[in-house]
This record gives C-alpha cells, sequence and structure tokens, in this order.
C-alpha cells in the first residue's frame, strides 16, 4: 500500500517542512539547533516511510505497525501540508494585493487544530459508536408467510482491527445483533483484513452468532488473498482456510449459489455472489447465472452482493432479484454535515435505494474498517423487515 503511492507521501513530507524550514526558521535567523527540532520528526517519518515502502505485501502483518505509521501522518504530515497550502495561498494574496499580513497563516492554523479534532475523534470515539438503522421494504411478490420477515444485516467487519482496547467492540456488535431476534443474519463481506489468522482471537463469539433460518455470508474484496505475498500454493491454503473457518463457525457462505428458506407452503431465496468489482482492483468473480440457476422467475430473492457496483453491472439486467445487500464503501468512514467522498464514486454509496420499477439495494457503511478511524459515519447494524404489499 505505501508503496504504491511512496511518490506522493514523499511529497507530502518534504515541500512542507524546506518551505517552513526556509520561509520562517532560516529567514528568522533560528538557530541550527532548534531547526534540526524541526527536521527531526520529519527525517523519522522519511524513514518510516522508506521502511514500510520496502515491505512486499500491502501492509505490514502487525497492523497496529501501520496504524501507527497513518496516525503520525494525520497528526503532523497532513496538518503540516495544509498550514504549507495555506501560507503559500496566503502569501501570493500578499504579493497581489500589496499587504503584509498573511491571512493564510491564521487559516492554516485553524484547519490544523480542525483536524487534530477530526483524527483524535475518530480513532477514540467515533471508532467505537454503534449505530442500528433500520429499514422496511415493501414487495407485492413476497410470500405472505414472510410478511415482517427480520433480515439484520451486518458487513465490513475488518476484524484485524478489533485488537487492544478495540477487542471488546465485536462482542457488542454480536450481542446487538441478538437483541433484535433477527428471522436470518446475513454478513456482506470483509470479515478480515488480509489473512485468516486475524479470525481466530474471535472465532468464539463469531460462532456464537445465530438466528432462526441461519447465518449467511458472501466474500468481499479483503477476504481473497490479494492484500498478502507468497506463492498461488500459499494463497490457495489461505483462501481454503478463511472458508473452513467461516463453515466451522456455523455460516453458510455462499459461493455463486443459493439457499431456500421456507414457512410452510411458501419459500424465498436467499443467494450470495462471489466478489463482483471493477475487476482491476477488486476481484470481479460474481457469476449470476450459476448463483440462481434453478431459481424461476416468480421466486422472491434476496441477494447478498458486497459490491454495490454489481448491481447496475449485472443484478438489475440480468435477474429478477428484488433486494439486494451489499457493504464495501464504508461510505469512506467519513462524513462532514451528511456528506461523504465516496459519492463521488460510488452511485449506491450508502443507505438503500429503489428503482421505478420496485427493485432495491441496501448498502451499509459496515462496522469496521483496515483502518480504525470514523468520523461522522459510526459502525453500523442493520435491521431490514420485509412487508407483503398487494
Amino acid at each position: 500500500m505505501i508503496a504504491r503511492i511512496l511518490p506522493l507521501l514523499l511529497f507530502l513530507i518534504l515541500l512542507p517542512t524546506l518551505y517552513i524550514d526556509l520561509h520562517y526558521l532560516r529567514h528568522r535567523r533560528v538557530s541550527v539547533s532548534r531547526r534540526l527540532l524541526w527536521w527531526l520528526p520529519n527525517i523519522l517519518l522519511l524513514v518510516f516511510t522508506l521502511i514500510l515502502a520496502s515491505i512486499p505485501h500491502f501492509a505490514p502483518r502487525e497492523t497496529h505497525v501501520l496504524n501507527s505509521y497513518l496516525l503520525c501522518l494525520a497528526l503532523w504530515t497532513i496538518p503540516s501540508f495544509v498550514f504549507f497550502l495555506c501560507s503559500v495561498i496566503g502569501w501570493g494574496c500578499c504579493r497581489l494585493f500589496r499587504s503584509r499580513r498573511n491571512y493564510g497563516n491564521l487559516i492554516g492554523l485553524l484547519l490544523v487544530v480542525g483536524l487534530w479534532y477530526v483524527v483524535i475523534y475518530g480513532v477514540t470515539r467515533g471508532f467505537t459508536q454503534l449505530r442500528v438503522r433500520h429499514l422496511t421494504f415493501s414487495f407485492p411478490s413476497l410470500p405472505a408467510a414472510f410478511d415482517g420477515y427480520r433480515i439484520v444485516q451486518f458487513s465490513d467487519v475488518h476484524i484485524g482491527s478489533y485488537s487492544g482496547i478495540y477487542f471488546p467492540l465485536m462482542q457488542q456488535a454480536i450481542d446487538s445483533i441478538h437483541a433484535y431476534h433477527p428471522d436470518m443474519v446475513v454478513f456482506t463481506g470483509d470479515l478480515q483484513n488480509r489473512e485468516p489468522r486475524e479470525i481466530l482471537p474471535h472465532r468464539q463469539s463469531l460462532s456464537k452468532l445465530h438466528a432462526k433460518d441461519g447465518v449467511f455470508s458472501v466474500m468481499g474484496n479483503h477476504d481473497y488473498p490479494l492484500y498478502i505475498g507468497g506463492s498461488d500454493r500459499e494463497k490457495a491454503q489461505q483462501l481454503a482456510q478463511y472458508q473452513r473457518l467461516q463453515r466451522e463457525m456455523g455460516w453458510q457462505l455462499l459461493l455463486n449459489s443459493h439457499a431456500v428458506i421456507r414457512r410452510g407452503a411458501d419459500s424465498i431465496v436467499i443467494a450470495g455472489m462471489e466478489n463482483d468489482g471493477n475487476g482491476t482492483h477488486f476481484p470481479q468473480l460474481g457469476d449470476i447465472e450459476k448463483t440462481l440457476e434453478g431459481v424461476t422467475g416468480n421466486t422472491f430473492v434476496v441477494m447478498l452482493q458486497h459490491d454495490p457496483t454489481s448491481w447496475q453491472r449485472k443484478i438489475l439486467p440480468l435477474s429478477h432479484v428484488q433486494l439486494t445487500l451489499s457493504g464495501h464503501t464504508h461510505a469512506m468512514q467519513f462524513s462532514l454535515f451528511g456528506w461523504s467522498p465516496s459519492s463521488l464514486i460510488y452511485r449506491e454509496n450508502n443507505g438503500s435505494y429503489t428503482t421505478d420499477e420496485g427493485r432495491a439495494i441496501n448498502v451499509s457503511s459496515g462496522l469496521g474498517g483496515f483502518i480504525p478511524f470514523r468520523f461522522g459515519v459510526p459502525g453500523e447494524i442493520v435491521v431490514i423487515t420485509l412487508k407483503k404489499i398487494s
């Protein structure tokens, strides 16, 4: 991950460091020893950056190493760069309007304080919050016996991030799911960050997750061995271990497959596609024909698909699926006054969406994250009630 953006990181670290040293410290004849104090943390960050960039994996196996590095960037490098930008713009305005006061410095300092608040809140209280979102979806095609059927959806756990002070949060989420006595629990992908060993400390808690009709799951992009090095054989072993752990926990992992849920003479289908992303950065393995093989056109289908872009690309044009449940976006784990930058990337980025024909998708912002940070987007579980309308 660091290697992919190494030039950008070096730019972010070095440019404000040089600017502040030359424009303020040297210009005001600050002693060499004090200037070295300014350079020291930036040199350490440069060294840290180069070490992480040399790691062949997407990220270090010990996530606290990466998280510590990212926290340093968020509290030091990014604020320094923001101040640099504001100061340069303010300096340009001074030259343009022949003013001696650089208001860009003041604006930069205010923004730095705001950034510190966002970061500190996001890694403390923000990441520990849990929201329960309630949704009701109404369909004329829903069998009468399933009127009032309750599904609890959770997504994007990234369980490797639930260590240390965050460890109890997983059990709290499971307790919250059970509190709603669901008919079915569904998990829409990204249980791990990188590898199955992250699941082991929480396996006992996850094994207790239950519902009347069972726990159904699909795989997200992080559940495939994409973010580790090793041979094809080693990656295949990682994938097999992940799938085995899910089954040992009592979850029914749907791999381009489906199951039938019955209530007397009525039934619905719970289907699950493998991750169906863009095929470039995210696996495009979803096979909708295989997933719905043998399912007739008048059957009510709930589809689990980690990546919501598949809804417009495959699910709507190639099937009659009435309700799709997805995750993946996390709503970028950041929202300010109700706006998230994920809306610039994903057409269906967070929440529920319905077509003119009444077909619907819910995109969950997820529980956790590869990086333990959330601001304005608390972790969530979604309680979904199905209603029949005439």
